[in-house]
């Protein structure tokens, strides 16, 4: 598989990860080319490719935890919040959907980072493979994760 075709393939998925994350498009794009920077440059050794997605993730989930390190480290200047800033441009999501991704963004961070992938359509066995946790954990997870965004989205209704 070409690096192109990963990259169309996987780079909208990767991107929502990261979204997940930051809860902030221009990090998540940031997060997301740094991923696929690695994908590139290490896609040549990679020996098993039949689970490049899981490889790819992993990259990923890597790369925001460090992101998230260094901004923890770095919390020396205020961090200016521009999410109100209005841009004529990009399309305005619904409500419910923004207020999803808030709450998403409130589960600790092995949550956000299980509740991310699993809404990528990974299945579960790559999800436990991926954060280190057996499939029978990360299915109760889910599911415990499912009954917390439901009964908050219910509360706004």
């Amino acid at each position: 598989m070409s690096f192109e075709s990963i990259y169309k393939i996987y780079s909208p998925k990767i991107f929502r990860v990261c979204l997940g994350y930051f809860n902030d498009a221009e990090k998540a794009k940031d997060v997301t080319q740094e991923t696929f920077i690695v994908v590139f440059e290490c896609l040549s050794s990679l020996k098993n490719k039949d689970n490049i997605a899981g490889w790819i993730y992993r990259i990923a989930t890597n790369k925001c935890l460090r992101q998230l390190q260094n901004e923890k480290r770095n919390e020396l200047l205020p961090d200016y919040d521009f999410s109100n800033m209005e841009d004529k441009e990009a399309a305005v999501p619904e409500e419910a959907y923004l207020r999803l991704w808030q709450y998403i963004n409130e589960l600790n961070e092995l949550d956000r980072i299980i509740i991310g992938l699993y809404l990528e359509d990974l299945n579960q066995d790559k999800i436990a493979e991926i954060v280190g946790l057996s499939h029978a954990n990360v299915r109760v997870r889910v599911h415990r994760i499912k009954e917390i965004l439901s009964k908050k989205m219910k509360m706004h209704e």
